[in-house]
């Protein structure tokens, strides 16, 4: 090559750059615009609440308010993407709630096998309806309508119209416990600090290795200043919350519970064949049959998967409330919806991403909160919801229209 032509070549590799970091941020607009989105609101309401909003207490009744919609998120996730929907989740979290009262309080079962025959009940609800969807062809609004009015039907016959509790203490650490702390701390929780910590490593040498991967087998990779900054800044998260927490009590055990999900339901969808399979059937269920996938099936257990969720979002629910109420669950399935549509799941099918719900609940659960500590009445909270959902819908089909 001549002087003039490599010259010409090094002033072209700056400018490519930023070109090339400009055209992969607008196609994964939708996954950083989330992300951007939460630390935007989170920030807005620490400045209106005087700093209340992350405080250690504060901060722990977050994520315990908004534990049952991440686990409900994860399954509905699956639901979206596979191009169908549930309206039944919070009327099964109730109705589920109300069995495990029943099986404890009335009858003295004890804790563990009255979680087990819980969750598969909530399978079996979800099977129930899945089979009419995907079997008889029953579109999923309709069928999970009905469920919804059935469960709801239920708890009201099950809990006799009255409150039923208070549960073991066993069972109530589930939602409102928090892991031991063995290192022993006293202004601060250490074991919860260190599993934090452990936490963010994990992530960054998981992260590592896959992009290690993806360079090997000559995939495409985001831009390596993306992918720093997006996994230091997920790493500094867990260390700063992990802090702050172990500055009150610790590590919530549902906190364990619902990071457990996450990475498994992570995996499920981006690593395995099933998860692929998922994605086929949302975007393109004629196609993917004619593929070979078994597309009644996949959409059957969806919906398998779905119930046992709202099952343990039900247990969690009823842990935390330590009682069984006729009106639990009420709602909680437009909580759920809106959560994976804000965190990026199309509305046609195909598109959604696991991270994007859970950030999607806690822009939910943030917003919820921060409105609270604000004094702004439930009725302008449910008005500044249903905006935000129809700006997230609107922003999904708009982008797809373009």
């Amino acid at each position: 090559m001549s002087p003039p032509e490599a010259n010409a070549a090094q002033g072209a590799a700056p400018l490519a750059a930023p070109k090339l970091h400009a055209g992969f941020l607008k196609n994964n607009l939708r996954e950083y615009g989330m992300l951007i989105s939460l630390v935007a609101i989170m920030v807005l309401f620490q400045v209106l609440t005087d700093g209340t909003l992350l405080r250690p207490l504060n901060l722990t009744n977050l994520l315990l308010q908004n534990s049952y919609v991440v686990i409900m998120a994860l399954g509905m996730l699956l639901v979206i993407v596979a191009g169908h929907i549930d309206l039944s989740v919070g009327s099964v979290c109730g109705f589920i709630g109300a069995l495990a009262a029943v099986l404890m309080v009335e009858y003295e079962w004890h804790f563990v096998p009255t979680a087990i025959i819980s969750i598969a009940a909530g399978a079996v609800i979800g099977a129930a309806q899945g089979w009419f969807v995907a079997f008889r062809k029953i579109p999923s609004f309709i069928v999970t309508l009905a469920g919804m009015l059935v469960f709801k039907g239920l708890t009201l016959a099950l809990l006799a119209g009255q409150s039923v509790g208070p549960f073991p203490v066993e069972f109530q650490r589930l939602s409102s416990g928090f892991i031991p702390d063995p290192l022993g701390g006293d202004t601060l929780r250490t074991t919860s600090l260190v599993v934090g910590a452990l936490a963010a490593a994990a992530l960054v040498f998981f992260k590592l290795r896959g992009r290690a991967r993806l360079k090997a087998h000559g995939m495409e990779q985001e831009p390596y200043a993306f992918f720093l900054v997006k996994n230091l800044f997920f790493a500094a998260i867990i260390l700063f919350f992990s802090y702050l927490l172990s500055t009150y009590k610790g590590l919530p055990n549902v906190l364990v519970v619902m990071a457990v999900l996450i990475v498994v339901y992570d995996f499920v969808t981006n690593r395995t064949t099933i998860g692929r399979r998922i994605y086929a059937l949302g975007g393109n269920e004629k196609a993917a049959r004619l593929s070979g996938v078994k597309t009644q099936r996949l959409a059957f257990l969806t919906f398998v998967n779905m119930g046992a969720l709202a099952a343990l979002a039900g247990l969690v629910f009823a842990a935390r409330l330590n009682t069984a109420t006729p009106k639990a669950g009420l709602g909680f399935e437009l909580d759920v919806i809106a959560a994976c549509f804000i965190g990026g799941a199309s509305a046609s099918g195909g598109v959604g991403r696991v991270m994007g719900a859970v950030i999607g609940a806690f822009i939910m659960g943030v917003m919820n909160n921060g409105m609270s500590i604000l004094g702004i009445g439930i009725d302008y909270q449910q008005v500044i919801k249903g905006l935000v959902l129809l700006a997230a819908v609107f922003i999904d089909v708009y982008n797809k229209n373009k």
